[in-house]
């Protein structure tokens, strides 16, 4: 039974463990070093700056005597400070909530406490995201006295689970805190933020040396003799930082796989697997309610409730892409969301410090621990009332925008239409199958084809076999190109694996020249899956005498698929020529960069006027970008007058450069769609 299950300690755990352990050892030793050795400099600089004023007592004396305890005093400073540094989290985003307020949700929570064996935390807080932590203000003596935890719930998370999944999902959380062996990566954590510090959060000590070195001159060359010894301890704690922050990446891995194995114990392994599913969904649909109003403020249009919106974006998603929703919840499955990823190389990140959610629900499987009590009830269910939470969190979320007008609350109905449409104007007819939504078709010379029949009929040409072929060629274009920076040197990795095969880099060139025959073989198929589209649709069209006008389709959309690359060349290199705006630059290389950046423009602004002039880029321009292109191209703007930057003038240089993006792409996808379309009315009509 579940009850009784603990979650136990896998041998990798204990060995990260270890590794761990050593690191934080090994930080310990070289920082006494580093210690002893500012306590040494402190004490000479002590010594031989009272000596000096025994001397001769003067001002010159004097002076080197102080300069000297100066320099000792601020290498100590440096060594100490990370001690009287507290990281506090910001929750400025977060509302608390009481056991009064919320009895039944704190009900729920004390259940999982009990059975995770931790303690209540201090404080619980709602967020408006799709998250949950547990987290708490850290300081150094955080590593030696006990600090309560604090547990945050996102309402959207909260919004996307059923009551076991969430509680699976808090399990997780508490499970970090339930065993005594997880203290270690609290420990390790601490001693990254020891070292973080003393390596990049120094404004402050900054600021002590730069008003210490400005009483005298003396004092300024002693403070920079001091700024040079920290230099040096801080090359020396970059390569410790290495050593740990490698070590507690490693180990944090693991805490996540040991959480996932404590929340299995509370609800059985299925619950959690679930969630893990759903949740890139539910944050994708939450961000897409969020991207959608961003877009509505200079209409002053808002929502008095985006969490309805974010479970209708959620389940119509999953609707359309044939996924069962059960209880209002969508259920996803492995296959489906790696059905388009298909390749076959696997690179360890040790900077990681999760694993992948693949990863992390094979092993969940591999426990395979019955569920306890399969409420499929909605998580938000446990708030004494769910629609006024969510109604309050979209409040705040909408609360710091200012708007022009009186705002517009948007009804359901309103949103619901609106982004069915905007949908459905962004995708691809249903009857292709997501064939063509990461690719296009293939580019062959029609008047040379001729007349064929289609060896094939619609269902074989848009079949899951199919599309397999097509997200095969690219995942595999991928690892090759990836396998090749490995092979050249400039991914520095000594092993790899490749379809479940432990390779050495030494291997990746031999493994390019295998794979780019298999890739050309795929494309090759590719292409012939393509023609024999065309074969079928130039049939359908000309039984309805429409051959001439499907061929123009095509050839619309070919002649732009050839200009594509060389029109966003000109943008790309527009991008990389003004990269250097965003830099912090030196007066002289701005100058001679703007010169760079002027022979670049002067390509790019005949290449709009180019679009302009061109019938096929016409729907995509509206009469806002018309009139920012003609502003564009009616002066040779400035945008550097010798002392600082023209931010208007380069709020024309940045929004011609993203209109004539977008009207590059929308042209593009709207030819595309255009064809498509077109085929799906020659169905329609045989």
């Amino acid at each position: 039974m579940t009850q009784n299950y603990k979650a136990p300690v896998s041998s990798t755990f204990k060995k990260m463990t270890t590794k761990a352990i050593l690191s934080v050892l090994f930080f310990l030793l070289i920082y006494i070093l580093l210690i002893l050795s500012g306590i040494g400099i402190t004490a000479l600089a002590v010594i031989g700056g009272i000596a000096i004023i025994a001397i001769k007592p003067m001002f010159v004396t004097i002076m080197i005597g102080a300069g000297l305890l100066c320099m000792g005093l601020l290498v100590l400073v440096f060594l100490f400070k990370f001690m009287f540094v507290k990281h506090k989290v910001d929750r400025s985003h977060l509302i608390e909530i009481t056991r009064a307020e919320e009895p039944r949700l704190f009900a729920f929570i004390d259940e999982i406490v009990n059975k995770v064996q931790t303690d209540f935390p201090k404080k619980v807080y709602l967020s408006s995201d799709v998250n949950a932590c547990v987290f708490y203000d850290s300081t150094f003596w955080s590593m030696f006295l006990p600090i309560k935890k604090n547990l945050q719930i996102g309402v959207g998370l909260v919004n996307s689970v059923s009551e076991i999944e969430l509680k699976a999902i808090l399990a997780h959380e508490f499970g970090h805190f339930s065993q005594k062996s997880m203290k270690v990566g609290s420990y390790v954590y601490n001693v990254n933020q020891i070292i973080h510090n003393m390596l990049y959060d120094n404004d402050s000590y900054n600021s002590i040396a730069q008003s210490w070195g400005s009483v005298n001159g003396y004092f300024a060359f002693f403070t920079m003799v001091a700024v040079k010894i920290v230099t040096g301890i801080q090359w020396v704690l970059q390569q410790v930082y290495n050593v740990v922050n490698i070590s507690y990446r490693a180990l944090s891995r693991q805490m996540e796989f040991h959480a996932d194995a404590v929340a299995a114990s509370v609800t059985g392994s299925r619950p959690l697997i679930t969630s893990l599913l759903r949740l890139d969904l539910a944050d994708h649909s939450f961000n897409a309610v969020l991207d959608y109003y961003g877009k509505k403020i200079p209409d002053s249009i808002a929502t008095e409730n985006l969490y309805q919106q974010q479970s209708f974006v959620m389940n119509f998603i999953a609707t359309n892409s044939n996924l069962h929703v059960e209880n209002d919840l969508p259920q996803l499955t492995p296959d489906f969301l790696n059905r388009f990823n298909k390749s076959k190389l696997v690179i360890e990140n040790k900077w990681e410090t999760h694993p992948s959610t693949e990863d992390r629900i094979k092993e969940l499987e591999r426990l395979n621990l019955d569920v306890t009590n399969d409420s499929k009830a909605l998580a938000i269910g446990l708030f004494q009332d769910g629609v006024a939470l969510q109604s309050k969190f979209t409040n705040k979320l909408f609360s710091s925008i200012k708007y022009s007008n009186a705002v517009v609350f948007h009804k359901n109905e309103d949103f619901i239409n609106e982004y069915e449409k905007d949908f459905f104007t962004n995708s691809f007819n249903e009857i292709f199958n997501k064939y063509y939504d990461n690719k296009n078709p293939e580019v062959f010379d029609i008047d040379l084809l001729g007349k064929e029949s289609s060896n094939k009929d619609l269902k074989e040409l848009f079949s899951n076999s199919a599309v397999d072929l097509v997200y095969n060629s690219i995942s595999l274009e991928n690892d090759v190109n990836v396998l090749k920076q490995i092979a050249g040197g400039n991914f520095k990795i000594k092993s790899f694996s490749y379809d479940g095969h432990k390779m050495s880099s030494k291997d990746a060139q031999e493994l390019v020249n295998e794979l780019e025959l298999d890739l050309k073989k795929i494309k090759e198929d590719v292409l012939e899956n393509d023609k024999q589209i065309y074969f079928y649709f130039l049939t359908l069209a000309d039984n309805q005498n429409k051959a001439e006008e499907l061929k123009q389709h095509y050839k619309d959309l070919f002649l732009l698929d050839k200009s594509y690359d060389e029109k966003i060349d000109f943008y790309i290199k527009m991008m990389n020529a003004s990269e250097f705006i965003y830099r912090t630059c030196t007066i002289d290389v701005i100058e001679q960069n703007m010169r760079l950046l002027k022979i670049e423009e002067d390509k790019f602004k005949n290449e709009i006027e180019k679009m302009l002039e061109d019938d096929i880029y016409r729907k995509a321009i509206t009469i806002d970008m018309r009139v920012a292109f003609n502003k564009y191209l009616s002066e040779d703007w400035k945008y550097f007058n010798g002392n600082q930057y023209l931010e208007e003038v380069l709020k024309l240089l940045s929004e011609s450069l993203n209109n004539y993006q977008t009207v590059i792409s929308k042209t593009f996808f709207q030819t595309k769609k255009e064809l498509l379309e077109y085929e799906a009315q020659l169905l329609n009509h045989e």
